[in-house]
């Protein structure tokens, strides 16, 4: 009994599954994941979740918006509540808004907008690209890292068919040269008798 008390508490912090410290986390079971209520904590900021989350509860904080890439990690979500939230709805709104509308477009529906005053009250999900301005950065940083990092792969790889090509080039021409020399130099060797 004492060893499985000290797994149980030893085990999340082993894989990194710590539970927030404003929110409180119960174990739905090993293959179920964990179950996660942030609700009235006075949260300004998505706290760094458990990465088996399978239910958040965020209701009633003071969340603007959600970091882009942040709920990324969260596979096993399936339960998400938003409700009760100051959302500011201009472009920092729009990865929220997209990524709800992957998961549950019942709960984009209930979402509103607190802010800017000509959107109070218009729920997410009704939102459209004029009202939110002019958004410059769509993809979440994390994206933007994976593009340059993947364009250098590719100029690395160009880079180096290019020259095994060249040198494959120019040892054909040697080796045809040294063939080449090696016959005329029998032709020319004088025949003794």
């Amino acid at each position: 009994a004492v060893l499985g008390c000290a797994l149980w508490v030893l085990l999340p912090r082993v894989l990194g599954e710590e539970c927030p410290s404003p929110c409180s986390c119960t174990s739905l079971g090993e293959a179920r994941g964990t179950r996660v209520d942030c609700g009235s904590r006075g949260l300004r900021s998505l706290p760094a979740l458990p990465r088996l989350t399978r239910s958040l509860t965020l209701l009633n904080n003071s969340l603007a918006s959600i970091p882009p890439g942040a709920l990324d990690s969260l596979g096993h979500l399936h339960e998400l509540e938003l409700g009760d939230n100051p959302w500011h709805c201009d472009c920092g709104i729009l990865y929220l808004k997209l990524w709800l509308g992957d998961l549950s477009a019942p709960a984009l529906a209930r979402l509103r907008c607190a802010s800017p005053a000509h959107l109070r009250m218009k729920p997410l999900g009704q939102l459209s690209g004029n009202e939110l301005g002019v958004c410059t950065t769509l993809l979440p940083t994390k994206c933007l890292q994976f593009f340059w990092r993947d364009l250098v792969l590719i100029a690395g790889v160009i880079i180096t068919l290019v020259l095994v090509a060249l040198a494959l080039k120019f040892s054909k021409k040697l080796v045809c040269r040294l063939t080449l020399g090696g016959r005329r130099l029998r032709r020319n060797i004088p025949k003794s008798h």
